[in-house]
């Protein structure tokens, strides 16, 4: 049985009052709401964990992530955070490879397989994001786009590490936009990613990741997306800065 998993990536939103508020609600109506056996993840900003951290406290279904790391355990990295600072505050969860962090900061697959090593070392779970731009996709070259990303920073571990990732699948065209891929589309590519990790790891370590759908998720259509075969929850964007949108996405399985 793969994990049900909705992870909220608030990205660079929210003042530490209003990511403590934030926090809050959700906590509150995860308690008294979500009945079902699924894994609530926020990532707020990095000045928010320990906050977020003592409001979350021991809630069995609410976990806490940040939204990138450094490669490297310790160092003169000015404005950089290691993977130990991340373990002190309580942090479960990183975010690796999100298409901002590849555009605007140049990761690279190579570089991001460095990154995953040294979060899993550590005992975090990394939550890998992988997806094609608009233009890959009209070319028709989004599959073997996608799956070069995998291969290049993640098809080096061991499957018994290799089973410790969750996978996020991004198309970029539908983040931000308002714009979604169609329930069609989003289990298309999920279904060829699983298929992928079958041809290097076997069916029954593909069968065990969970690969959760990146792109303008919301409490509209995430029902659709999470009844699919390969769609295992949502990286969530816009929607997790609203509680009652955040835990309704957490509803809809």
């Amino acid at each position: 049985m793969r994990n049900k998993i909705v992870a909220g990536n608030w990205k660079m939103n929210n003042t530490l009052e209003e990511g403590v508020s934030l926090a809050s609600e959700i906590v509150n109506i995860v308690a008294d709401e979500l009945k079902d056996d699924v894994k609530m993840i926020l990532c707020p900003p990095f000045i928010h964990l320990n906050s977020v951290s003592k409001i979350i406290g021991d809630a069995d279904k609410i976990a806490l992530g940040a939204q990138n790391c450094n490669d490297n355990l310790k160092g003169a990295f000015t404005g950089e955070i290691s993977v130990d600072m991340l373990k002190s505050v309580g942090v479960g969860y990183v975010i690796l490879g999100h298409s901002e962090r590849r555009e605007y900061f140049g990761e690279s697959n190579a570089f991001l397989a460095k990154k995953v090593k040294t979060v899993l070392e550590a005992g975090l779970t990394p939550i890998f994001c992988c997806g094609e731009t608009l233009e890959i996709r009209e070319k028709d070259e989004h599959f073997s786009f996608v799956t070069k990303q995998l291969t290049e920073s993640l098809f080096h571990l061991s499957a018994a590490d290799f089973q410790k990732i969750v996978i996020a699948y991004e198309p970029i065209w539908a983040i931000g936009t308002g714009v979604t891929a169609s329930k069609e589309q989003a289990q298309e590519m999920h279904k060829n990613l699983r298929e992928h990790i079958a041809g290097k790891y076997g069916s029954d370590v593909a069968d065990s990741i969970s690969i959760l759908y990146g792109g303008s998720c919301n409490p509209k259509n995430a029902k659709d997306l999470f009844a699919q075969k390969d769609i295992d929850g949502g990286l969530i964007g816009g929607a997790a800065l609203k509680s009652r949108d955040f835990v309704d996405i957490g509803k809809s399985y």
